[in-house]
C-alpha cells in the first residue's frame, strides 16, 4: 500500500517513549568531551546524533540546553539554532541575551554559513541545486513531514557529490532558506533519500514502527543506520560580525558506514573551497 494510502491517526514526533527506552540522559564529562569552543559568550559543541536539542521533562540532563546550563552554571543558555535530535554536528549556545539576538537575527537573514555532510542513498553524479517550495505532506501518515508542494514556501538546497561508490555518495550539503526538513525533504523528492532516514527514507511508516517497537534488525535491514545520515559539518559566524567559524568531523557511524560501502571520506574539511 502506498503512503498515501494509510488509514488511522497521523502519528506526531516522538509520540511516547516506552518501546525506545528511557530518555537519554548526558553526563557532564561527556558533555565537555562535546565542547568545541567555549568564551565568557559562546558555548559551541559537537552534538552526538541521539541528544535532543530544546529542555524536556525528563530534566536538565535530559537535553543540550539543559546540560549547557548546568555546566555553564547559568540560570539560562540561549539556541541560535537548533537540530534534529538525529542530526549531529555543530551547535552554538549564547549565554547572554544580546549574543543570542545578534545571532538569532543573523540566522534569519541568512548571514550565518552552515554546511552539512550527507549521505545519500543512489550515487550522485554532479552537483544539483534543488529550487523547489516545501509545505506539510497532508498525504502522509506523520504529520510533521514536509513535501514538495505548489503552495509551499520557497525552498533552495544545494547537493555537491564528494565521493560515491556501491549505491550511495557522500555530499557537501548548504541551504539557502531554512525549512523544517528541507535538506531530507529535497533530498527525497531528488531521488536520493538520506540513509537511515526514518521519515523520508524508502516507507514513512518505517517511522511509525520504530516509535512502536523500537529499532529492530527489520529496521536495520531497510534503513541500513540507526538514524539519517545528516551532520552539520561547518558553521560560520563572520557575516554576523563574529569572526569565529566551527568544524565538527564526520561522526563514527557516518565513518563506519562510508568505510564499509567503498565510500572514500575526504581529508579536506567541509569548508568552501
Amino acid at each position: 500500500m502506498s503512503e498515501s494510502g494509510y488509514s488511522g491517526h497521523r502519528a506526531s514526533a516522538w509520540p511516547r517513549r516506552l518501546a525506545q527506552g528511557p530518555s537519554r540522559t548526558i553526563e557532564l564529562g561527556e558533555l565537555r568531551s562535546w565542547i568545541i569552543h567555549e568564551d565568557d559568550r559562546l558555548l559551541v559543541v559537537d552534538k552526538p546524533g541521539d541528544v535532543v536539542c530544546h529542555p524536556s521533562k525528563h530534566g536538565p540532563w535530559s537535553s543540550l540546553v539543559g546540560a549547557a546550563r548546568e555546566h555553564a552554571g547559568l540560570s539560562t543558555v540561549h539556541l541560535v539554532f537548533r537540530l534534529d535530535r538525529e542530526t549531529s554536528g555543530v551547535v552554538v549556545l549564547a549565554k547572554d541575551p544580546p549574543m543570542a539576538r545578534r545571532l538569532q537575527m543573523a540566522m534569519q537573514e541568512r548571514r550565518v554559513g552552515k554546511t552539512y555532510l550527507a549521505l545519500l542513498t543512489g550515487e550522485l553524479t554532479a552537483s544539483v541545486t534543488v529550487d523547489q517550495p516545501l509545505g506539510t505532506d497532508t498525504a502522509s501518515p506523520i504529520f510533521i513531514k514536509s513535501a514538495v508542494c505548489a503552495d509551499g514556501q520557497p525552498s533552495v538546497t544545494r547537493f555537491e557529490p564528494l565521493s560515491g561508490g556501491r549505491g550511495f555518495t557522500l555530499a557537501r550539503v548548504t541551504t539557502e532558506t531554512g525549512r523544517k526538513h528541507q535538506i531530507r525533504a529535497h533530498a527525497q523528492w531528488l531521488g536520493h533519500p538520506l540513509v537511515g532516514d526514518k521519515i523520508y527514507g524508502p516507507d514513512a511508516r518505517l517511522y511509525l514502527e520504530f516509535i512502536d517497537g523500537g529499532w529492530t534488525p527489520a529496521l536495520e535491514a531497510r534503513l541500513l543506520l540507526r538514524r539519517q545520515a545528516l551532520h552539520c559539518a561547518r558553521i560560520d559566524l563572520g557575516a554576523a560580525g563574529v569572526p569565529l567559524a566551527f568544524e565538527a568531523p564526520l561522526p563514527g557511524d557516518m565513518r563506519d558506514f562510508c568505510g564499509r560501502h567503498g565510500v572514500e571520506v575526504p581529508k579536506a574539511g567541509a569548508g568552501p573551497r
